[in-house]
């Protein structure tokens, strides 16, 4: 049989490669960086051939090693999911998976019995609470956040692109003075949410009206509450298209039909490393062929 490599030269060579830095893949493999290089340096040597083009603050795959990738990662991740499945006590995999409540009611979870479906194996822990991406590898395993981007340490993909929309009650359509202008939103309390602080400004910019001031501005953790509260015209709303449109109530209106396109979206989030997981891998891989929006 033909001598292999180190295994540890192996998983040191892909993580960089996927990482495309020294310093985050010895982070993940918590190694010192001149160690993890010279695992990496003996994997080279092995081969008798170079895989990264050194530059100053990065090191890039040159063609043997994205050759090498693409037929090593595979089998790694293989070994990984057996030597997992071999020490499980149980059959279960389990995903935790922090999440906006309105993103998991009308996103996530219209979904949930095609992935169940799929991968019985998998369940999720689902955690509401804010902050998610902050407590990754701390009792989450990945999040999906609202967020204008994400720290280029971890792994982040895009979920979808949206507008920011003028949600108000049906009510404001009607009567002896409807709110057709944007010049009547002085009259009328601003909704915000927490997590989305810049979607009123962004609006207000994009429709000329810097100047432009509403009577408050109320703030929410909750995007249902915040259609709620606009349903039952305690304010307008400054969400997003597809909370608009998955809201499906007859209550709520677009108003000003002005399109602005948000600084915020939803992106799927996790530690590098925590794509070697078989729970994390399945949930997303599956998240992205079902919910992600294809055109991001």
């Amino acid at each position: 049989m033909r001598r292999l490599p180190p295994l540890t030269a192996i998983e040191a060579f892909v993580q960089v490669a996927r990482l495309g830095s020294i310093k985050a893949a010895a982070e993940e493999l918590a190694l010192s960086a001149p160690a993890l290089s010279r695992r990496v340096q003996a994997l080279e040597r092995f081969i008798g051939r170079p895989l990264f083009d050194r530059r100053h603050q990065a090191v890039v795959l040159n063609a043997d090693g994205e050759r090498l990738l693409q037929q090593i990662a595979p089998a790694l991740d293989s070994l990984s999911d057996a030597v997992e499945t071999m020490t499980s006590s149980t059959d279960v995999l389990r995903l935790r998976l922090g999440i906006l409540p309105l993103f998991a009611s009308q996103r996530l979870f219209p979904h949930l019995a095609e992935l169940r479906a799929r991968h019985p194996e998998l369940h999720l822990d689902i955690d509401t609470a804010g902050h998610g991406v902050s407590r990754l590898g701390d009792g989450l395993d990945a999040v999906i956040a609202l967020v204008r981007d994400v720290d280029p340490s971890l792994y982040a993909k895009r979920l979808d692109r949206n507008s920011v929309y003028v949600i108000g009650a049906t009510s404001l359509l009607e009567g002896p003075d409807p709110v057709t202008r944007p010049e009547q939103l002085a009259k009328l309390t601003a909704l915000v949410h927490r997590d989305m602080p810049d979607t009123f400004t962004a609006w207000r910019r994009a429709a000329g009206l810097d100047d432009l001031e509403p009577a408050a501005t109320d703030h929410f953790d909750s995007g249902a509450l915040m259609l709620e509260a606009a349903a039952q015209g305690l304010g307008v709303a400054f969400m997003h298209e597809s909370h608009f449109e998955d809201a499906h109530d007859p209550r709520l209106a677009r108003l000003f039909g002005i399109s602005v396109e948000s600084p915020y979206s939803y992106y799927f989030v996790c530690r590098p490393r925590a794509l070697t997981q078989r729970p994390v891998r399945l949930f997303h891989d599956w998240l992205i062929a079902t919910v992600a929006d294809p055109s991001v």
